[in-house]
């Protein structure tokens, strides 16, 4: 018998009156808050504008929740389509269920659709959001805690998570994998701002990084849990996962570099245009010292030197424009002469 051990919550909603609030989804939540507040001080000190993570945000969080749930019915769809279960569970998301690699995929789609629209380069903005994503799945995470669920196999630590007698479960004491994942996912959160600093990773990076140093915690996290999976070779279906996209990940990495070596130096044109609209004012009123250098105004920025450029060129052709001077006053002169 444990005497130390990590209990598990009686229920996994709270009855607010008549709003139910469940653990899995407000984990949820609170991830992706996190994840844009962080992100965003991210892509202000890369160069970016404040708010552009939150307005991509808006197009990717949709995407990715979908893609979490489709990857997760397509990989265990005996859990909803086979005898005696109900389909229309399938949509049930608040009930837990998001498969993070199509939660990846899907929200990459929104997240290109949006960085598209604003003229941004989805690589830098990736790179700017990877750590940021790392801990909003270290939060999310949290969420099998509240449903009792993605629990490892029995052992008798200390650390081991107590979960109670219900539907597909046994009671018993387990490896929290939920806890091991979610301290990994901090541990890559980590990993990637240091390395993001010393070899100031760009052009998309910083986020493969994120995603090879995930999937190498994924794997042997994933080979502990014991909930029912589809195996391929004896090993479960998202381990081979990891396995490929850790691959993929590593080769995305060692060619980029080779090819575009370095990091963008403007991730966002709007904001690099800007100081160019302020020029206008100052030159109207050449309060600024390069409107002055070039139209010759005073240094007090009067504008009053506009006025010997203007007559320049009368002075400059002297014989034809005094004639014209000449001619006015003497058609003035008779004019006058006429009139008297």
């Amino acid at each position: 018998m444990n005497l130390a051990f990590i209990p598990s919550p009686s229920t996994g909603v709270i009855e607010l009156g008549p709003i139910p609030l469940r653990g899995y989804a407000f984990c949820i939540i609170i991830g992706v808050f996190v994840a844009v507040w962080f992100g965003n001080r991210r892509w202000v000190a890369r160069g970016g504008k404040a708010g552009t993570v939150a307005d991509v945000a808006v197009w990717a969080v949709p995407f990715g929740l979908v893609g979490g749930r489709i990857y997760h019915v397509i990989t265990d769809y005996q859990l909803y389509f086979s005898d005696g279960e109900n389909w229309v569970d399938a949509f049930k998301i608040w009930e837990g269920g998001l498969g993070i690699w199509g939660a990846v995929a899907f929200g990459a789609v929104g997240a290109w659709i949006a960085c598209r629209r604003r003229g941004i380069p989805l690589p830098a903005w990736a790179d700017a959001m990877a750590p940021a994503l790392a801990i909003a799945q270290a939060i999310g995470r949290w969420g099998n805690w509240f449903n009792q669920e993605l629990y490892g196999k029995p052992t008798d630590l200390p650390w081991a998570l107590e979960i109670s007698e219900g539907p597909n479960r046994v009671a018993g004491t387990y490896h929290p994998t939920f806890l091991y994942e979610s301290l990994w996912c901090i541990g890559v959160a980590l990993l990637v701002v240091w390395a993001d600093r010393r070899f100031r990773l760009g052009h998309g990076r910083a986020f493969a990084l994120y995603v090879a140093a995930y999937c190498a915690g994924r794997g042997w996290i994933e080979y502990m849990r014991v909930d029912e999976a589809h195996h391929i070779l004896g090993l479960r279906l998202n381990v081979w996962t990891a396995i490929i996209v850790f691959v993929l990940a590593v080769a995305y990495i060692v060619v980029s570099a080779k090819i575009r070596p370095g990091r963008e130096e403007i991730v966002e044109p709007d904001r690099d245009a800007a100081p160019e609209k302020k020029d206008g004012p100052a030159d109207e009123g050449g309060s600024d010292e390069g409107g002055s250098d070039e139209d010759g105004s005073d240094e007090d920025g009067s504008g009053k030197a506009d006025a010997p450029e203007k007559k320049d060129p009368f002075t400059k052709d002297e014989p034809g424009e005094s004639g014209k001077g000449a001619t006015a006053d003497s058609t003035g002169s008779a004019e006058a002469a006429e009139k008297s």
